[in-house]
């Protein structure tokens, strides 16, 4: 019924940049909060930034002022402008949307499937 699809990972040197995209498609009503979430090897999972539908972000402190997320509504997309990256900013990135379906009542929350990361020192 929904799939997110991230994209824009990859493998980059320290201090370099990538840009993450995830789009949400599906049957859809609408989208409330989006974020992205990473995890790596032997480590939890963790929020490296959200953003409500309003466009109100907030982030770990382990990457702000270097992260920048953002969303399109009218593409049902979210992205993750990444700068000066780390060899310890290696990680999957999951995206993740709380959204509602087109004639149900609650919303529930999706993840997509995770896209690599990979920061050379």
């Amino acid at each position: 019924q929904v799939q997110l699809v991230e994209s824009g990972g990859g493998l980059v040197q320290a201090g370099g940049s990538l840009r993450l995209a995830c789009a949400a498609s599906g049957s859809i009503s609408s989208i409330n909060d989006m974020a992205w979430y990473r995890q790596a090897p032997g480590k939890q999972r963790e929020l490296v930034a959200g953003i409500t539908v309003g466009g109100s972000a907030n982030y770990a402190t382990s990457v702000k002022g270097r992260f920048t997320i953002s969303r399109d509504n009218a593409k049902n997309t979210v992205y993750l402008q990444m700068n000066s990256l780390k060899p310890e900013d290696t990680a999957v990135y999951y995206c993740n949307a709380n959204l509602k379906l087109i004639a149900h009542w609650n919303s529930y929350t999706y993840w997509g499937q995770g896209t690599q990361v990979t920061v050379s020192s």
